[in-house]
């Protein structure tokens, strides 16, 4: 008799595995938001990404690369000029307080370098699984999936996930997706979130997934 379990699991593979190639077609030149030339700065641009718009932390990184160009450098200078620095990206005191952190350890054991391995990333001061996530995968191309807030949104709307827990969500569409998905599922799924899938908004009516989209309203009777 066959396993009702992992019949329902592959089916949901593959309508998983469909839904992304239909939004790879869409968006073909998906890639991170964040602007960055090596490791160090899309880690310290990450850290300031928390509860900011990519492109707020763009514009305040375009300064902030050019003064600092190293860990050391950015534990030569002051809290208070730091916080200057990143002040508008919010919550500036708790992150320059987890940017000095993280480059102290970057400093005392790796020799300033950003270590090209999960498990070290994570273990840094100020970062979680979601910003180890974004630079392994996006600096060292290492398959990982990185659970923003359209990444959330998206995979429970779609019916990947019934959880507000990002872990969660990350490891089942780990399960879901083949690895060499991983890394752009990332940035297809926050991409398809910014231009179609609005919160509080979503334009179904424009949505090349729809049909696959349990909570699409144009046929769940959602208005």
């Amino acid at each position: 008799m066959p396993d009702s379990t992992k019949m329902s699991n592959d089916k949901e593979k593959t309508r998983a595995k469909k839904i992304l190639d239909i939004l790879k077609e869409e968006y073909p030149d998906a890639k991170i938001a964040l602007n960055f030339s090596n490791p160090f700065q899309l880690l310290i641009a990450t850290i300031l990404s928390a509860q900011c718009t990519d492109q707020r932390v763009n514009f305040v990184t375009k300064d902030l690369f050019k003064k600092y160009k190293s860990p050391k450098d950015l534990l030569n200078v002051s809290d208070e000029e730091l916080e200057r620095d990143i002040y508008s990206t919010g919550f500036y005191k708790q992150k320059a307080k987890s940017i000095k952190a993280c480059c102290k350890e970057l400093v005392e054991k790796f020799d300033g370098k950003v270590p090209a391995d999960f498990d070290e990333l994570v273990k840094l001061p100020g970062v979680g699984r979601k910003t180890a996530s974004v630079v392994a995968g996006n600096a060292f191309g290492i398959p990982a999936i990185a659970v923003d807030t359209h990444v959330k949104r998206l995979s429970n709307l779609l019916g990947f996930a019934d959880t507000d827990n990002p872990d969660k969500i990350e490891m089942r569409l780990k399960e879901l997706l083949p690895k060499d998905y991983w890394i752009l599922s990332s940035h297809l799924l926050a991409t398809h979130g910014r231009n179609i899938c609005i919160a509080r908004r979503p334009k179904c009516e424009q949505c090349v997934i729809a049909k696959y989209c349990p909570s699409n309203k144009l046929t769940s009777g959602k208005k």
